[in-house]
């Protein structure tokens, strides 16, 4: 779901090349998520290799962390571990809803209406322990380093940039500012033309950055006050938030209500949708569990496990994945030809 306060934030436009050189850590589960909903066939069902198992997650994550990294980022992807015990409850509303979506989308196949097939089979979109071991030894034979988050792999990755070990978090969801994310980069999984719905025209998606201290100072909130206005409107501890409380209501509770946190949940009747106190989700976003235990280190590409896996496995065209590994490695040739030059 990810908390819905975007609306209240300063964003900026970049280019992707305003990121050359900069370490980006990527929220693995969100950018295989989109892949997994938007990159389908014209009646809504995943692309799948002869076997039919599903390809749809590795079609986007290869394309993406190629074009990505042709423009010289050094990606980090970071998984999600264990998820906390406040989330089950999120994870099986979702479950429902994906049920009521395969329903709907059998009636549209029914009457071979496409557009309503495309729209609910993107809402059963499931991720699968395969699907995410498939993934990893992708981003692996691409050189790419790899994060075990313990619990939430945007909490991880926010912990990175606070430590100054990456630049921004790459992540369409603002959960990463309410872990304390520095900056946050959206769109990166969707820069490009993407085709509106229902409708002929395209849209154009472009990097933005969103810097967590000019946020605050706009705003006129502190920190702990940005993980409360994110509880007021509902994040995926607390589903759905307050009945009625949006994200511009959130703020004119908080500037009434200053720190006074535990009057102002009382004035909300916390008590009257969750079985659990505020303080618990307050803390999850304050003291989720993160780890040290990793190693920032990239590899050159391994293009024989890049064709074995992609090719070999799951019937990809080799001419398509031997262009995309091909540019990756003649612009790390030419990088490294003009670093020699200046060097001379």
């Amino acid at each position: 779901m990810g908390v819905q306060i975007t609306e209240l934030l300063s964003r900026k436009e970049i280019n992707l090349n305003d990121l050359a050189n900069k370490i980006i850590a990527v929220d693995s589960h969100l950018f295989l998520y989109q892949f997994l909903t938007t990159i389908r066939q014209r009646d809504g069902s995943l692309l799948m290799d002869s076997k039919c198992r599903v390809t749809s997650h590795l079609a986007g994550l290869f394309t993406r962390s190629t074009k990505l990294m042709e423009s010289g980022l050094k990606l980090v992807y970071v998984f999600d571990g264990e998820a906390p015990k406040l989330k089950h409850e999120e994870k099986e509303r979702r479950a429902g809803l994906k049920i009521e979506a395969q329903k709907k989308y059998e009636e549209a196949a029914k009457k071979e209406d496409l557009e309503e097939m495309k729209k609910y089979a993107a809402r059963t979109t499931r991720l699968t322990g395969e699907m995410i071991e498939e993934a990893k030894k992708l981003i692996s034979a691409l050189g790419l380093p790899i994060i075990e988050a313990p619990s939430e792999g945007e909490a991880q990755a926010a912990y990175l940039v606070k430590k100054g070990k990456a630049f921004a978090v790459a992540s369409q969801d603002a959960d990463a500012l309410l872990f304390g994310a520095p900056i946050l980069v959206r769109n990166l999984s969707v820069v490009g033309k993407q085709k509106k719905k229902k409708k002929i025209a395209y849209e154009i998606f472009k990097p933005e950055i969103i810097e967590l201290a000019e946020n605050l100072n706009k705003l006129g909130i502190d920190q702990n006050q940005l993980i409360v206005l994110g509880m007021l409107v509902g994040t995926d501890y607390d589903p759905r938030g307050i009945k009625g409380i949006g994200p511009k209501n959130a703020l004119k509770l908080l500037k009434q209500y200053k720190t006074n946190f535990d009057k102002l949940f009382k004035e909300v009747k916390w008590e009257d949708y969750f079985n659990f106190s505020w303080e618990e989700v307050f803390d999850l976003f304050k003291k989720i569990p993160v780890t040290d235990k990793f190693k920032l280190e990239w590899k050159d590409i391994d293009k024989e496990k890049v064709l074995k896996l992609l090719v070999d496995e799951h019937d990809f065209s080799e001419e398509r994945v031997n262009r995309g590994v091909e540019r990756l490695v003649k612009g790390k040739e030419k990088k490294l030809q003009k670093g020699l030059g200046d060097f001379f």
